[in-house]
């Protein structure tokens, strides 16, 4: 019985020897490409996004640095770029606006985007309309939003003038033309363009909240309002974190939008960084000047974006 077996089971195993040898190179083949293939896929992106962010952040930051004017000169000369800079009023004014419109603009976006989603989360008739209607704006460009505002907000063409022809000759809205409103106007428009925007981030939050949740709560007695200020909101906070971050960047970096509407003004009411660092270093030749207001943008960038990720990651270690 045993010379009948011990053959069969030689072939058999001398049978399941030979694919492991025969698989043993491709397993190994499959685990190197496993392993680089990424590499190669993600690298070209990753060399572009170090030159041509950081590389040129810091080529700017080197600018900044220098005594250049129309070229760039690249002889370090010390800090007296953000001397010069911290002595311009115009300047101030426009760090002031930034102030202003950013402030404004991010407290009215995430309130009427807050409220809209609220809304369109109580199931309510033609939803999917109202969505679309209220992300409309997002879809324009901040050109055309600036373009259109402009029209609207014109004192002889737009809602001033639509106003008196219905009778209400008294009516004055005239915050475009008026330095002391100006930068108003383009608050006006920017939460007009990305409240829409909001309110999906935050419909979106609100349709990740289980419902035993909030139907536990109604059975203790709590009423909607309570619901939402107690459970709701509060559940809400990596929404806020990300929508601030948004708008903040937004914000920050306006440039378009209040070229558009204002150009800046009148006169420098309605400057911004953003402008102030265009003009300077492209049309009146203060490239180092220039440099040297981007680096400060760049700050403020950090300055609201750093205490925000401390803040989250924070929270997130703690459980809330």
């Amino acid at each position: 019985m045993s010379d009948q077996i011990l053959p069969y089971t030689t072939v058999s195993v001398g049978s399941t020897s030979k694919p492991s040898k025969n698989l043993a190179p491709r397993g190994r083949i499959s685990a190197i490409a496993d392993n680089w293939l990424p590499r190669l896929v993600l690298s070209p992106t990753i060399i572009i996004s170090l030159v041509f962010v950081y590389g040129f952040i810091a080529l700017t930051g080197w600018l900044s640095l220098t005594d250049s004017r129309m070229m760039p000169n690249y002889t370090l000369v010390g800090f007296h770029q953000y001397t010069d800079l911290f002595g311009l009023d115009r300047w101030w004014v426009a760090a002031g606006n930034l102030g202003i419109f950013g402030s404004l603009f991010i407290l009215f976006c995430l309130g009427i985007g807050l409220f809209m989603a609220i809304l369109l989360d109580q199931k309510i008739r033609a939803e999917g309309a109202l969505r679309a209607i209220y992300l409309y704006p997002m879809a324009l460009s901040f050109i055309v939003t600036g373009a259109a505002w402009k029209w609207i907000l014109n004192p002889g063409l737009g809602l001033e003038k639509m106003m008196h022809d219905w009778g209400f000759t008294h009516f004055t809205f005239d915050w475009l033309v008026n330095s002391d409103f100006s930068i108003y106007t383009v608050v006006i428009a920017g939460v007009w363009q990305s409240s829409g925007f909001v309110m999906a981030l935050f419909l979106a939050g609100l349709r990740g909240i289980d419902d035993s949740v909030i139907k536990a709560a109604q059975v203790d007695g709590a009423s909607l309002p309570t619901i939402y200020r107690r459970i709701v909101i509060p559940a809400l906070r990596p929404v806020f974190f990300s929508a601030l971050l948004i708008l903040a960047h937004i914000a920050i970096k306006s440039f378009d939008l209040v070229m558009a509407l204002t150009a800046g003004g009148p006169g420098t009411s309605s400057d911004v960084p953003a402008i102030f660092m265009y003009q300077y270093s492209f049309s009146r030749g203060q490239l180092g000047l220039g440099a040297a207001s981007a680096m400060m943008m760049l700050a403020t960038v950090m300055a609201v974006l750093v205490p925000l990720m401390y803040l989250e990651t924070k929270g997130a270690r703690n459980g809330r």
